[in-house]
């Protein structure tokens, strides 16, 4: 008799990526200018999909550090209103701070569940979420609740990472940091970056949440730096699912796997410098 399968505690989950971010969540916006220029033509185009206008209401869920909701922002002008979003109470704070330095006073930011929206129905032209579907346990659950939450022909536009093997920038370092970490595989409904990514499961998820004309299209994301080590520093403070990876390692082995990871990406180096391929898949589709 086959042993069974371990079950994904979605619970627990959720209260490891809060602690998570909310420890790493100053890294990831002191690398902004880094990670702007990686995902910017992302955000550029998930924007342009969400017919983004000035006066609009917006939604950004998973903001992060304040993005895309400060590109958002200076879409919809000092007349539109930014409601930006996160799990993470800490992470939430960064993007106040972000849109305070900026004086965009047309954002508003609070800590909320991306799955349980704690807003009223019919409020928003649009709602965007730029690489968190994808870490959300019930991921039909969530665009259920955006659907909600937008008002009639109301669009939603986000991003994911497509697959792995389109994105050897992610999955090489998790392989190996997988490896040193000792860690078992996924287990089936566990979420990840990668979770989202296979041929037709954006459309599929989002027809099955009620949205109409969903279209998806794939969108290169070189990670560009000076350097695999320069790579491999950004990945290390920013990048906290690979730290969580192997959280329950002593110090030195920890530095041992990363060292393992720097060398594994010099193969993307060159006299230009270092760029690791990449791609996400941005989705749109209408009330």
């Amino acid at each position: 008799m086959a042993e069974p399968q371990p079950s994904f505690d979605a619970a627990k989950y959720k209260h490891a990526q809060r602690e998570q971010w909310n420890k790493d969540g100053a890294a990831w916006r002191r690398w902004n200018p880094t990670l702007d220029r990686w995902y910017g033509e992302v955000t550029r185009q998930m924007l342009d999909l969400a017919r983004i206008q000035p006066g609009q209401s917006i939604l950004d869920v998973a903001t992060g550090a304040g993005e895309p909701a400060v590109s958002a922002a200076e879409r919809v002008g000092p007349s539109g209103r930014v409601l930006a979003t996160d799990l993470a109470e800490g992470i939430v704070e960064l993007a106040r701070q972000v849109a305070r330095e900026r004086s965009l006073q047309q954002i508003e930011t609070r800590a909320m569940d991306g799955e349980k929206l704690e807003l009223p129905d019919a409020a928003f032209d649009a709602v965007l979420c730029r690489l968190g579907l994808m870490y959300m346990p019930h991921p039909v659950t969530a665009l259920r609740e955006w659907r909600r939450v937008l008002k009639p022909n109301g669009r939603v536009a986000l991003a994911v990472f497509s697959t792995p093997d389109r994105n050897p920038w992610g999955a090489l370092p998790a392989s190996i940091l997988r490896r040193r970490a000792q860690l078992p595989p996924p287990v089936a409904g566990q979420p990840g970056p990668f979770s989202l990514g296979a041929s037709g499961v954006l459309e599929g998820l989002l027809r099955q949440a009620g949205f109409a004309e969903p279209e998806v299209c794939a969108v290169p994301v070189p990670h560009r730096a000076a350097s695999s080590a320069e790579y491999v520093r950004v990945a290390r403070e920013a990048f906290g699912a690979f730290n969580a990876m192997m959280a329950h390692l002593p110090h030195q082995e920890r530095v041992s796997a990363w060292n393992e990871v720097e060398s594994s990406m010099r193969g993307f180096e060159s006299p230009a410098g270092f760029e690791a391929p990449g791609e996400c898949l941005v989705a749109a589709a209408t009330k």
